[in-house]
């Protein structure tokens, strides 16, 4: 279900000079933040929780994902390059793990890492806060890369659509309307980091077993649908 040639070059293509300059900064500036910040405040738990709920989690995973997500078959789609690569003996949904894997593998080490790093320069991970928030912005990594990678084979518009989705209705839609925060992946992983952290130091919205069923299930689903997308766009080539 992994080819290794395949995964070389979707890292080749995510890491390129453009992407890789925004896949540094939100990092970088999640860091930079929580220095002036400690400096400034000194070690203090809500605030804590704030940037790294409202920042890390909340805007700088979800943009990760959609770059990787959308940057690992997405452009290979809309310059017609797919072709070359489909026309290989590999199967389409090894094609689409890889590139998935490929994808989560980059988000987690730009988005979870930077978010464990900021949670301890914050506040020294008192009340597991930073362990908790790196875990789910890992956790959420994952499903943001099905997510996106699926939106990579569906549209040309992929990266509109994963923005619309990330700004639109996790950050906007999440924080106004209750009913919404159900289905947002920002609050699957929340639900995760509450179990993990001090009691009362995190909350979400959606129960722990609810949250899990439904992060297997859109990550699951998601990826089936890209291979079997990818599939059908062979068969509209050969035709």
């Amino acid at each position: 279900m992994y080819h290794p040639t395949v995964a070389r070059l979707t890292y080749r293509a995510l890491l390129g000079r453009r992407r890789a300059a925004i896949l540094f900064a939100l990092p970088a500036l999640l860091l930079i933040i929580s220095a002036v910040i400690r400096v400034m405040t000194g070690a203090d738990d809500e605030t804590a929780t704030t940037v790294l709920g409202g920042f890390a989690l909340a805007t700088m995973v979800p943009l990760i994902g959609v770059v990787a997500g959308t940057g690992a078959i997405g452009p290979e789609i809309d310059d017609g390059s797919v072709v070359y690569l489909l026309a290989k003996p590999i199967k389409r949904p090894t094609i689409v793990f890889t590139k998935l894997i490929v994808a989560i593998g980059v988000t987690v080490a730009f988005s979870a890492i930077p978010t464990l790093v900021a949670g301890f320069i914050l506040n020294g991970n008192s009340q597991q806060i930073a362990v908790a928030y790196a875990v789910a912005a890992a956790v959420a990594s994952i499903a943001y890369s099905a997510v996106f990678l699926l939106l990579g084979t569906v549209t040309r518009h992929a990266v509109v659509a994963g923005l619309v989705y990330a700004l639109v209705w996790e950050t906007l839609f999440g924080s106004l309307i209750p009913g919404a925060r159900t289905l947002s992946v920002q609050q699957w992983s929340l639900a995760l980091a509450q179990k993990i952290g001090a009691e009362g130091a995190i909350s979400s919205d959606v129960g722990l077993p609810l949250a899990l069923v439904l992060l297997i299930g859109v990550t699951v689903a998601a990826t089936w649908y890209a291979g079997r997308k990818l599939r059908t766009l062979t068969l509209a080539g050969e035709e």
